[in-house]
């Protein structure tokens, strides 16, 4: 019904904007990450909308670019995920990020979001692997997805990638680091070379 809203900004708090558009105020619901681009009070400004029909309710969402509005209408097509959840994940990561933890199986960074469990982001990961690459927005971020996602191709790769985590390296940073390894490496040779490389990026 609605592609997107231009309007004055007239509201904001921590989870939603309203837009003058015309002398008629829309209230948008949205994530801290778009709350974070959004222009002053007084100021115009441009959102993407997602308008979700309930019984009781006509609920309107705003983002700041395409790539959080698509990507927040595949994470609500995920059983299980609300516009609530959703709104929550993308909060916590952005398109590129949840991109990545998905690739490398990281449900530790997307549990992190408000009210979202292990069983949820488990499910997330399932129904979105492989789904979500043409959100990488960067060189790099495409070369971390195909790094995350071949990196427990092999059991050595599994096995390193399990013993970073116990390091206390998160699951993404531990994927990345041994998906751009020799996948011919033993287990030992390809944890002793990621962490090599890990250093490097603190």
């Amino acid at each position: 019904m609605f592609y997107s809203l231009t309007g004055k900004i007239v509201y904001a708090d921590e989870s939603s904007v309203a837009l003058d558009c015309g002398g008629v105020a829309f209230r948008l619901f949205t994530t801290l990450n778009t709350l974070k681009k959004c222009a002053d009070i007084g100021q115009t400004q441009t959102l993407f909308t997602h308008l979700n029909v309930r019984e009781d309710a006509l609920d309107l969402f705003g983002f700041a670019d395409k790539n959080e509005l698509d990507c927040f209408k595949m994470l609500t097509g995920v059983t299980g995920v609300g516009p609530k959840a959703g709104l929550a994940i993308l909060s916590q990561l952005t398109p590129d990020m949840l991109a990545v933890s998905v690739a490398g199986g990281d449900v530790k960074a997307i549990t992190a979001a408000q009210g979202v469990g292990p069983k949820l982001a488990q499910r997330i990961v399932l129904e979105l692997k492989g789904k979500l690459d043409i959100f990488a927005s960067t060189s790099e971020t495409m070369g971390n997805i195909a790094a995350a996602q071949k990196a427990t191709i092999s059991y050595a790769g599994e096995d390193a990638v399990n013993a970073l985590v116990m390091l206390g390296y998160s699951r993404s940073e531990a994927s990345i680091a041994v998906g751009k390894l020799d996948g011919n490496l033993s287990t030992e040779e390809m944890i002793k070379q990621a962490l090599k490389q890990l250093a490097k990026n603190l």
